[in-house]
């Protein structure tokens, strides 16, 4: 062969093979691609020649992985985005391979341990929506909602043969259809796509699959916190009334192609006396289920991780010990920290939330660094100025910004620090980093993948403003979902319309309405953004 065929033979399973290509020197490499017949044929020949060149003996099935990823690039047929019932993409391809953690070269993880000897099995596929090829190790979840797919098993059915939890299912479904593995039907919550607003935005930011029901199912509480918003009493429900809450969002869902997730709170959800059943209730519906409460026995969690395991368990501190006593009462901040530690005994997952006031932002980093190995997740709210809240100082608008720096420059090396406030998407764009979902995974979610009920059945948009949309005693879920009145939330301020930030941002609703602002049209006040005319 000529040497300018040669080269370009080089060149191109270079191309190809990037990855095996960096571990192979220079002479090895060209004594590699001379004896390969074909780009096909290159795993085979790095196999064969493995012994006698001295390679890395994982080399031939990261070989493998790699023409399979060149062939599916090569691939261009359209993937559609959703089906009309679970289907497994086409594109998957499954590999048996004796050394683990190669899928990490192919998605370019550095943080995944080298290559190991071991077997595991890695998937890979293109994504319908981005057209990228993922890899990744085939976990046992992955391969149940393939099975799902390709025999046609409901969740309920599979759930009961393998006994397991439905919501388990539906939750594996769920991360399925997220990563592309598998298609299902268009979810029915989504928001409208303006191209000449939101180029650029990550599609996965419009439409949710989950719809979350914060449901304060009691006003009573062991405490009484200086910034409580609510300390209204309520008729509260029937267990009856409120068990047909529960088949009602089972409904929607249905009907709205997501999946339910209730999130319990109050005052104190374990206070009301039916919790448990109403617990057990809901996991027979396959909801995923949380709770924002106070701290609880070990006995208590015990029995409702037996229903069914807790998706998270949310406790609240103000700041450091004394600020946070003197705002949540004596005692309170070593009671939350042990109960903290049997979380994590307990294998729950943890979550802090803060009130973010005029008198703690300089104590959420310091905070943070106590909670760094006491909590799997630590993030805050700013204060809404309702309630007793309005009696407490407010976030200083031009100290606002330099405390969101600060805390994104945190996040980057204690990883309890969740990001969740929605201007924290001004930091990431001014720092050219990936935008991330905000509030809820899509913004500030009012009325769109995310409602508050009420002890009495009260819908609201948000709990932590009054943005009253109906009762369940008296219309539907689904009725008030689609009702003006929703809509009108879910479209947020005026002012934030045509901002680039607007899927992922909106502000904050409840801010904008405790600082006398009309929240249809007015913006955050503690926006800071400078869009580029």
């Amino acid at each position: 062969m000529d040497s300018g065929k040669q080269q370009d033979k080089d060149w191109l399973f270079s191309e190809i093979y990037q990855q095996c290509r960096k571990s192979v020197p220079g002479d090895k490499w060209l004594k590699l691609v001379s004896s390969a017949g074909s780009i096909e044929s290159f795993p085979d020949t790095i196999i064969e020649e493995t012994s006698e060149l001295d390679l890395r003996e994982y080399l031939g099935e990261l070989a493998r992985l790699e023409l399979a990823v060149h062939n599916l690039k090569k691939d261009n047929s359209q993937l559609a985005q959703y089906t009309e019932k679970l289907t497994l993409n086409p594109t998957i391809r499954l590999f048996e391979n004796t050394w683990k953690n190669l899928a990490s070269f192919i998605e370019g993880t550095d943080s995944v341990p080298g290559p190991v000897k071991g077997e595991e099995a890695v998937i890979l596929w293109c994504h319908p929506v981005t057209g990228a090829v993922r890899a990744k190790p085939a976990a046992d979840k992955d391969l149940l909602v393939m099975k799902m797919a390709l025999e046609e098993l409901p969740g309920r059915a599979v759930a009961l043969e393998g006994n397991i939890h439905l919501a388990a299912v539906e939750a594996a479904v769920i991360e399925a259809l997220e990563e592309g593995l598998v298609t299902g039907p268009e979810p029915r919550i989504r928001r409208n796509f303006r191209p000449e607003r939101d180029k650029g935005i990550d599609s996965s930011f419009f439409a949710s699959r989950i719809f979350t029901l914060q449901w304060h199912i009691t006003q009573a509480c062991d405490l009484h916190c200086r910034h409580c918003y609510d300390r209204s009493q309520y008729k509260p429900l029937s267990l009856q009334q409120e068990i047909a809450v529960l088949d009602d969002l089972a409904e929607f869902c249905s009907s709205h192609n997501v999946h339910g997730q209730v999130t319990f709170t109050g005052g104190n959800p374990l206070l009301h006396p039916d919790f448990e059943t109403l617990y057990r209730e809901a996991a027979g519906r396959g909801f995923t289920l949380a709770i924002l409460g106070n701290p609880a026995s070990r006995e208590q969690i015990e029995r409702l991780n037996a229903i069914q395991p807790l998706a998270f368990y949310q406790v609240s501190l103000e700041g450091l010990e004394e600020h946070n006593d003197y705002m949540r009462g004596k005692g309170h901040f070593k009671r939350v920290m042990n109960f903290l530690d049997l979380l994590q005994e307990l294998n729950v997952y943890s979550m802090v939330m803060l009130t973010l006031t005029g008198s703690n932002l300089d104590q959420v980093l310091p905070l943070a660094e106590m909670l760094r190995k006491r909590t799997d997740l630590f993030t805050f709210n700013r204060l809404s100025l309702t309630g007793e809240g309005a009696k407490l100082i407010a976030i200083d608008p031009e100290t606002f910004p330099t405390f969101l720096r600060d805390y994104a420059a945190a996040v980057e090396s204690n990883p309890c620090l969740g990001i969740k406030d929605n201007l924290l998407n001004i930091i990431y764009h001014e720092q050219k980093k990936p935008l991330f979902g905000g509030c809820t995974g899509y913004g500030c979610g009012a009325a769109f993948n995310f409602m508050a009920v009420l002890a009495d059945g009260a819908v609201h948009a948000c709990r932590k403003f009054p943005s009253y949309l109906g009762n369940l005693t008296k219309k539907s879920l689904s009725d008030i979902y689609d009702s003006a009145a929703a809509k009108q939330y879910r479209q947020g301020a005026q002012e934030c319309s045509s901002c680039r930030l607007n899927a992922v941002c909106r502000g904050c609703l409840a801010v904008s309405y405790s600082h006398g602002l009309d929240v249809f049209t007015a913006k955050d006040p503690h926006c800071f953004f400078q869009a580029k005319k």
